[in-house]
């Protein structure tokens, strides 16, 4: 079981950049992939990014294509997403979570949740 912890978020200006993360503990994290997701008020959670357990394959949403990257670093257990360009609509509780294959889109596939962080982005 990993245990996720997120930050980084935080009050930006449209266009503006934000770097998240999200620390891993537990001895299954290595062998997980991790995935980020996001959920507005009043919305349902949404599938964000997702990178491999090596970090060599990822795959993003189409709302944020070509704007946020997710990386890891193995040796410091923790997972990245740099988000540029950011839009009111990116504003939300962004949530990293751990699942035992990649690829998957849906919330449900992923098995260890953070507690989140809080992207706001004005406009």
């Amino acid at each position: 079981q990993a245990r996720l912890r997120e930050s980084g978020g935080g009050v930006v200006q449209t266009g503006g950049s934000l770097r998240l993360s999200c620390a891993a503990s537990g001895r299954t994290y290595l062998s997980a992939a991790v995935g980020w997701f996001r959920q507005a008020p009043g919305k349902e959670r949404e599938f964000v990014s997702v990178i491999s357990t090596s970090g060599t394959m990822t795959y993003y949403a189409n709302s944020v294509k070509g704007r946020f990257t997710i990386s890891r670093d193995n040796a410091k257990n923790t997972v990245y997403l740099q988000m540029n360009s950011l839009r009111p609509e990116d504003t939300g509780v962004y949530y990293c979570a751990s699942s035992g294959t990649y690829g998957y889109a849906s919330p449900s596939q992923y098995d260890d949740w953070g507690q989140g962080t809080q992207v706001t982005v004005s406009s």
